[in-house]
């Protein structure tokens, strides 16, 4: 599916007049997380959701509506009412929601940052008072920001501090200023929205697990780079998906990716050569680095002999507590497409806070606001 940032930054390039209502803040089993998106235009297109059908009806209807008299609102939607036809969250939580025409600004600034994947962060006003609703600075990695919040000069610095300390983190979210730093008499809100390059996944091994795992790391959402010293095996004609396909040596490969500063604590490695004289190198360095997952593939025998490899190298039993393997969840897969479903279930449990075990019967939330969770993107859809 085409992400919205692009579509509505042709909306800007087309000079339609449109409006965006965003997930502001969410409780409950609420379906979509801050940041996610509904847009539409004034010819009455929309693209994007914020709720999964369950009020975006009444949100279409507030878009119109603002496109209209040009006012920024916020409005919450929760629990369905005892009346069939009230407007409410079928499957229970609560979602805030904020709309807003979109004109001049710095929205459409952000749009074209989301569209280069430059790493921005889109700081607005959700709570506070009503003139400052929908005010917004765009801030960049440098800490340099356009924009205003319409009050104190200071305010905006007090802004663009906290959105770049989560730009730096690749959050979305919101964060409280008070009111001595807010300049205006009263507390704000900010809806923070960083929009930063893609997470990388790295498989290492050109193998037939490879493909599908590759496969599923795009539709994750991840660039993902396929890494193998045999110049035979990684070819594109092979893995004509990826981003990228690497011929090194993988520990080599990885250690210059982490000296230049191109792994971090989104990125996923995918270890699926079970060989020892790639394994052991390769996880030696993967497991002292900060990153989000690391997993190998092999039978737990393979398992329990490249443990004993590891620790005679120096791997120390808590970084080993950190590689997930034999990688995947169980799922009884035997396909390569079934095994790389079990290792992106995994993957997805793993960053979400999820336990992997069945929602039938189980008395776990359907949804998790883990730590883990990734950066948003401006104009999300996720």
């Amino acid at each position: 599916m085409l992400d919205i940032a692009e579509e509505l930054h042709r909306w800007v390039e087309q000079g339609r007049d449109f409006a965006v209502a965003t997930v502001v803040a969410v409780g409950g089993s609420a379906p979509r997380q801050p940041g996610a998106a509904l847009a539409v235009d004034s010819d009455g297109t929309a693209i994007g959701s914020v709720s999964g059908g369950c009020v975006e009806g009444a949100v279409y209807e507030l878009c119109q509506q603002a496109i209209e008299d040009g006012r920024t609102v916020v409005e919450r939607f929760g629990y369905s009412d005892e009346d069939a036809f009230a407007v409410g969250l079928t499957c229970g939580g609560v979602i805030d929601i904020l709309v807003t025409p979109v004109g001049g600004g710095v929205y459409p600034a952000a749009l074209a940052a989301a569209v280069s994947k430059e790493a921005a962060a889109l700081a607005r006003i959700v709570a506070g008072p009503e003139e400052l609703m929908g005010r917004a600075v765009l801030v960049r990695p440098d800490g340099s920001y356009e924009g205003g919040l319409g009050g104190h000069p200071e305010l905006d610095r007090t802004a663009a501090a906290e959105a770049r300390a989560m730009l730096d983190a690749g959050r979305t979210g919101t964060v409280e200023i008070g009111e001595d730093g807010s300049r205006c008499g009263q507390p704000l809100t900010l809806l923070v929205e960083s929009s930063v390059p893609a997470p990388r996944m790295i498989v290492f091994g050109a193998i037939d697990f490879a493909s599908a795992l590759v496969r599923v790391g795009k539709f994750l959402g991840y660039h993902v780079t396929v890494c193998d010293a045999r110049p035979v095996f990684a070819t594109k004609l092979r893995f004509p998906e990826a981003d990228e396909i690497v011929v090194e040596w993988p520990h080599r490969y990885l250690e210059s990716q982490a000296a230049a500063g191109d792994v971090d604590g989104r990125t996923v490695l995918c270890v699926l050569t079970h060989d020892a004289k790639f394994d052991v190198p390769l996880l030696r360095t993967a497991l002292r680095l900060p990153v989000a997952y690391v997993g190998a593939m092999g039978s737990r025998r393979t398992h329990e002999d490249r443990n004993k490899r590891l620790r005679e190298v120096g791997v120390t039993d808590l970084e080993l507590a950190r590689l997930r393997s034999p990688i995947g969840l169980d799922l009884g897969a035997r396909t390569p497409e079934e095994t790389a479903l079990s290792i992106g279930a995994e993957i997805v449990a793993h960053r979400r806070g999820g336990s992997g075990v069945s929602l039938t019967g189980a008395h776990t939330p359907i949804h998790h606001d883990g730590p883990r969770a990734p950066a948003g993107r401006i104009g999300s859809v996720a």
